[in-house]
C-alpha cells in the first residue's frame, strides 16, 4: 500500500476547485501559481485520473474532480477542527493534575472541589494514576508517592506523612477487643502491595514481632485496604494523609497511639510546559491545603 499524497497536495486541489484559478489558489496558500499546479499534477498522477479541465484562463472540474471534492474538504475541515482544538487547549485556562487514585480519591477531591469555588475561572482536569504510569507527559502537576531515597528532581513534599495503624471501631469492644499491642497477633493484618515495609515500621514502634503473625490480606490498592478495614477485616498499616478521611468520618480508630514516620511520602512537582500563572495558582492552593491539614492533629 501506497502511502498517502502529501498534505499540500490536497489543500492545493481543494482551493484551485474552490476558486477554479490555480492563481487564485496560490495567493490564498502563500504558494506560487506554478507550484500549486505542480501539486495538482502530483495529485492527479497519484490517483490515475484527470481532476480539472484546464482552459486557458480558467478551470472546470471533471466528474471524479467533483466526485472527489466533497470527501476531500470533509477530511480538511475536521483536521483544522482538531488543529484549532489542540491550539485552544494550550491557551486556556485548564489544568491538568495527574495524582495516584488513593490520594485523588481521599485527599484531592475535596482539595479541588473546594479550589473551583475560589476560582470558577479555572478549569480542573483531575488524571487518577495506578502505580507509575506516563501521565508526566500531559499534566501540568503531578503528584507522586515515592520513598525517601527516591524523591523526584525538584519536587516539593505536600507533608511529612505519619504512619498510622487502624481499625474499625467494633474491634476495640467486646470479649476479643484489641487492648494491647500483642492481641494485634490474633486478627488479620491487611497488607498492600509495595507498601509490606509499613507494617515493619509500625510493629517495631509497638514492640510487636512481625515474624510472629501468619494471618493477612492482601491487596493492590491503598483504598481497597481501607475499606477491608473499615469492614472490620483487620487491622491496617497506612499513610496518616490517605486515612484521615476515614479517620475523620469514624470509620476507622486507631488502637494504639503510635505514629511513626512514613519512609513514603507524597511530592508535587509542576512541569516544565505547564500554563505559567494558572497552573502556579493551583499548585500554591495545593500546597496551602496540605499544610493547613498537615498541622491537624
Amino acid at each position: 500500500m501506497k502511502p498517502p499524497p502529501p498534505l499540500n497536495y490536497i489543500r492545493s486541489f481543494e482551493s484551485s476547485a474552490r476558486h477554479l484559478s490555480f492563481t487564485t489558489a496560490a495567493k490564498e496558500l502563500g504558494y506560487t501559481q506554478a507550484a500549486v499546479s505542480t501539486h495538482v499534477r502530483a495529485l492527479e498522477h497519484y490517483i490515475g485520473r484527470q481532476l480539472f479541465i484546464r482552459y486557458p484562463r480558467s478551470l472546470k472540474l471533471t466528474e471524479m474532480g467533483e466526485a472527489f471534492l466533497p470527501t476531500l474538504r470533509q477530511a480538511l475541515d475536521q483536521i483544522d477542527q482538531a488543529t484549532e482544538a489542540i491550539v485552544a487547549s494550550s491557551r486556556n485556562r485548564t489544568v491538568v493534575v495527574s495524582c495516584p487514585m488513593s490520594l485523588a480519591e481521599n485527599w484531592l477531591a475535596g482539595c479541588m472541589a473546594a479550589f473551583r469555588k475560589k476560582h470558577p475561572e479555572i478549569e480542573i482536569v483531575l488524571h487518577g494514576t495506578i502505580w507509575e504510569d506516563l501521565s508526566e507527559q500531559i499534566a501540568d502537576i503531578t503528584i507522586s508517592t515515592r520513598r525517601f531515597d527516591d524523591r523526584p528532581p525538584s519536587a516539593t513534599p505536600l507533608w511529612n506523612d505519619e504512619l498510622v495503624l487502624l481499625c474499625a471501631p467494633g474491634m476495640l469492644e467486646g470479649e476479643h477487643a484489641l487492648k494491647t499491642p500483642q492481641d494485634m497477633l490474633k486478627v488479620d493484618w491487611i497488607f498492600v502491595h509495595g507498601r509490606q515495609e509499613y507494617w515493619q515500621v509500625v510493629t517495631e514502634a509497638l514492640g510487636v514481632d512481625l515474624e510472629d503473625h501468619d494471618k493477612g490480606l492482601s491487596t493492590n490498592a491503598s483504598n481497597i485496604a481501607l475499606e477491608l478495614a473499615a469492614m472490620g477485616a483487620g487491622l491496617v498499616a497506612t499513610q496518616r494523609s490517605l486515612a484521615h478521611a476515614y479517620m475523620r468520618r469514624g470509620l476507622l480508630v486507631e488502637p494504639f497511639p503510635v505514629r511513626p514516620p512514613s519512609p513514603w511520602n507524597y511530592y508535587l512537582t509542576e512541569s516544565q510546559l505547564s500554563k505559567g500563572n494558572i497552573a502556579r495558582t493551583v499548585r500554591e492552593w495545593i500546597l496551602s491545603r496540605a499544610r493547613e491539614d498537615a498541622a491537624r492533629p
